[in-house]
């Protein structure tokens, strides 16, 4: 069987890169990823101004507190004032810009409010509640880089310096389908020996949340040609077909010998669990070579082989350039003491006191086990865990992005 990491780092070799670019508006351009880095035109803020509502004024003009100057002018955001004569104080608003002459803004709480004056109570320092032009963003800096997935805060950055549209790639276009012969759609009549279909929704879902088309092309027989004809269709018009089931070595498993029939394909034994069957090759579809995935047909099996090998190959193939979860490492509060020769990822959740517990069945097939944990925790091959260990926790919230 193949480590982890050597699969992943095939998986990762294999993925093609994007090429197709184009340009969305800034405010259709959150969930998409960047294509080019982003460079201030501007500085941000554009100049200087009040933090507070309050009263700018020179420091100088105030030798003692409390002193009394005169209000000629006031100066609410979206305006400009005049230049601040010496020995007055202008009212200003936050966001205001800060006029010239006033080096220092005094919150309105530490004044009293005089018909035509203001009494200042509190001595304050130069610069004092001033945002200065340039503090956030300076013009002419870096401040998107390429390769980011674009966050809601990602494109108000960018709409702060008058960014109005951005460059980002084609979403990727992932076809998928499912075999099985006992696999029923919720809604149809369950006989003996069928089960519903939980992978279509899982798979579909899990594609969506990365910001993929999903182009579903349901569920096919456990049959050569059928297979074989699903793989041509889904061919046709996306970047990545995924399937799931039919990956093992069993006499109505068609996967297999269905992608040799139509392009290459390796496939792998990786030492994880759960997961172990994996499907990774081509469909050729005349001069072009398509990827192809093949995940196991159990549920649980499904969701962290996609999660740990799938969801770094789409991001790379997206052109995202970071593509390994954030891990965290925290304290188990439960003892595991079946370790297995394969590297584990465990379904847990988190405590109100900051640690880990174990779901309690950790099959393949247990989908609960999914809905009820937090994240994965990611067990070395045989090492037991007891209670107050650290861990390694990845969870659901960075691994689902």
């Amino acid at each position: 069987m193949l480590s982890f990491e050597v699969a992943l780092s095939r998986l990762l070799a294999g993925a093609p890169p994007p090429v197709e670019v184009c340009s969305l508006q800034t405010l259709a351009a959150a969930g998409r990823v960047l294509a080019e880095a982003q460079v201030a035109p501007i500085d941000a803020p554009p100049l200087d101004n009040s933090a507070m509502d309050g009263y700018a004024v020179a420091v100088d003009d105030i030798g003692s507190v409390p002193t009394r100057l005169p209000v000629t002018q006031r100066i609410p955001a979206g305006s400009v004032g005049t230049r601040l004569q010496a020995g007055t104080a202008a009212r200003v608003f936050t966001g205001a810009p800060i006029p010239e002459g006033a080096d220092a803004v005094v919150m309105q709480e530490l004044c009293e409010h005089l018909p035509g004056e203001v009494l200042i109570k509190h001595l304050p320092t130069v610069g004092e509640h001033i945002r200065r032009a340039g503090s956030d963003i300076a013009a002419d800096s870096e401040i998107l880089a390429a390769g980011q997935r674009l966050r809601p805060q990602d494109t108000a950055l960018a709409a702060s310096v008058g960014i109005a549209s951005l460059p980002v790639f084609r979403r990727l276009r992932v076809a998928v389908f499912f075999t099985g012969d006992e696999l029923r759609m919720p809604g149809e009549a369950l006989q003996a020996g069928a089960i519903y279909n939980a992978n279509r929704f899982l798979l579909g879902a899990l594609l969506e949340r990365l910001g993929c088309e999903v182009h579903d092309h349901g569920q096919v027989p456990d049959d050569l040609a059928a297979t074989r004809q699903a793989l041509r269709a889904a061919a046709l018009d996306c970047d990545l077909v995924l399937t799931s089931g039919g990956v093992s070595v069993g006499e109505e498993d068609h996967v297999k010998a269905a992608v040799q029939a139509e392009g290459r394909l390796e496939m792998w034994k990786i030492a994880i669990k759960p997961g172990k069957p994996l499907a990774f090759g081509q469909i050729v579809d005349g001069e072009r070579q398509l990827p192809f995935i093949g995940l196991p047909g159990n549920p649980v099996s499904s969701f962290v082989t996609f999660l740990m090998l799938v969801r770094p190959f789409l991001l790379r193939m997206q052109g995202v350039r970071r593509v390994a979860p954030l891990t965290y490492l925290l304290r188990a509060d439960d003892e595991w003491s079946r370790p297995d020769a394969r590297r584990e990822f465990l379904r847990a959740r988190l405590n109100a006191e900051g640690g880990v517990q174990f779901f309690a069945n950790q099959g393949s097939g247990v989908l609960t086990s999914a809905v009820w944990g937090d994240g994965l925790i990611d067990n070395p091959p045989q090492q037991a865990i007891r209670r107050g260990e650290t861990v390694r926790f990845l969870p659901f919230s960075e691994l689902l992005t």
